[in-house]
């Protein structure tokens, strides 16, 4: 049985709809990131998973349970991280970690918690007088303090320094070691190509693709070649010089439509070292998680494409019931 079940399911407010026809699952021991542009449907599909919204249509399950329905049953096994707030501006780590605490049955260590996450130096601060990354170091406590076996990860790595986002990192990767399905939503890209043993990506409320971040990456990477430069090149004289087209897709950041051998790409740092030009980054073949995702949610038409052992599908657009698992 899946930790976590979205099957088919829609949610609307008056006319406008904010999920529309959504599946997908996620299993025990699996950190699944969940990602899409603002306004895509993220989190109006977290929090009907964490019982605070109900369906207009379709069903949820988590551990096999209507979190709406068996909401109590299903607090003490679920753990959530807001993105910011939830906090008294007055009370301090230890204090909220020791009140929490008392809610669950079997909880961690409050002190023991507090050394997990690299708060034992502040845990007399108050809420107020913490950073931003320190701030997100508790509410990720908060949310583990129980111990559960789903937990609901809302942007934990917003305002954290690179120590503190590595520390968060080995956080999640050790709780789906020890069994527990953990859900994240991110902008930040790059941290999902690292933890996320799966990645759903949305928009417009609609699956567009789900799939290993190593599948997403190899699938979709195999006929251009990305690479950084100084902005306003000559792309003209580029695309002559390569016989391939190229665009300038953000200010200093180029996209060349050709498959990336090593012929085409001698060509194009030549080019470039010819016009004195240097070369920031260039990926060729398989692409970046950030490039992935740029180009699907762009993309107008979906497609499936196999990946290893695991189906890599790409529906923008369409509606069906079959939830993209594993």
């Amino acid at each position: 049985m899946p930790a976590i079940e979205v099957d088919d399911l829609s949610i609307t407010f008056g006319t406008t709809v904010a999920v529309d026809h959504l599946s997908f699952s996620a299993d025990l021991g699996e950190v699944l990131a969940v990602l899409g542009p603002n306004g895509a449907g993220k989190t109006s599909t977290v929090e009907t998973l964490e019982g605070y919204r109900r369906p207009s249509d379709g069903r949820v399950r988590v551990l096999g349970l209507d979190p709406v329905a068996d909401h109590a049953a299903l607090m003490p096994d679920i753990g959530v991280m807001l993105q910011a707030g939830g906090v008294s501006p007055g009370t301090r780590p230890a204090e909220a970690l020791r009140t929490y605490a008392s809610f669950f049955a079997d909880p961690e260590d409050p002190d023991e918690l507090l050394d997990r996450v690299g708060l034992r130096g502040v845990r007399r601060s108050t809420w107020r007088n913490l950073s931003g990354g320190e701030q997100q170091r508790l509410s990720l406590a908060l949310a583990l303090v129980g111990r559960p076996r789903v937990a609901f990860l809302d942007e934990p790595t917003n305002s954290v320094d690179v120590q503190g986002r590595q520390l968060i990192r080995s956080i999640v990767r050790d709780l789906a070691h020890d069994g527990a399905c953990v859900v994240l939503t991110t902008h930040d890209l790059a941290e999902a190509e690292k933890v996320a043993d799966r990645v759903v990506i949305i928009d417009h409320g609609r699956l567009v693709v789900a799939g290993t971040p190593r599948d997403l990456m190899d699938a979709t990477g195999s006929d251009e070649i990305l690479f950084g430069a100084t902005a306003g090149l000559d792309v003209t004289s580029l695309a002559e010089a390569l016989g391939a087209p190229v665009r300038e897709v953000s200010p200093g950041e180029y996209r060349v439509e050709a498959e990336p051998t090593p012929a085409t790409v001698a060509r194009l740092t030549g080019w470039l070292a010819d016009h004195d030009q240097p070369l920031a980054d260039l990926r060729a073949g398989r692409q970046r998680l950030e490039d992935v995702f740029v180009r699907l949610t762009r993309e107008s038409a979906g497609a499936t494409v196999e990946g290893d052992d695991r189906s890599v599908r790409a529906r923008r657009g369409g509606r069906g019931r079959r939830a993209a698992r594993r």
